[in-house]
Formats: C-alpha cells, structure tokens, sequence
C-alpha cells in the first residue's frame, strides 16, 4: 500500500469518525430533551478517543451537551492534545 493511500485512509477515517461523533452529542441532547433512552458517557467518551474528539467538542459547543461535566469539559481536550501529540510524534 502506498504512503498516499494510507494518508488518504487516515483522513477520510478521521472526518468519519469526528462526524459521527458530532451527531452522537446531537442525538444524546435530543434524547435528554424527550426524556428518552441515552447514549452513555463511556461511549461518548470512547468515541472521542478512537479518533473523534474534534466531533466531540464541536457537539459540545453547537448542541450545548455536557458543557459543565468535568470528564467532558477538561477529558475532551485533553484527549484532543494527546492525539496531536501522537500524529506529531509519527510524523516528526
């Protein structure tokens, strides 16, 4: 596999995973709204860790979600830091 396709990989995975993870927050707000079944904090959580932490923050900001839950308000950009520091540690 060339340098290109995996790089062409990585980024369409990552716009993926950040876009479901955008409209999961979107979904748990809506649900909190109705009084309906939730999606729980772990996997909110965990889908910030594989990848879609960038989603994660843009939901908390645009649907107003989890904005004073510590783990979600300090965890999140932590977690956003220490991927960069990772794709930064790759490639350097």
């Amino acid at each position: 596999m060339s340098q290109l396709s995996r790089i062409y990989i990585a980024v369409v995975y990552i716009v993926v995973i950040n876009v479901v993870t955008f409209f999961l927050y979107g979904a748990d707000k809506f649900k909190a709204k109705h009084s309906m079944w939730r999606i729980s904090e772990a996997t909110l959580i965990w889908f910030s860790v594989i990848g879609g932490s960038i989603g994660a923050l843009l939901g908390m900001k645009v649907w107003h979600h989890k904005t004073l839950h510590k783990k979600f308000k300090y965890g999140l950009p932590f977690i956003l830091f220490v991927q960069i520091a990772i794709v930064l540690w790759l490639v350097i």
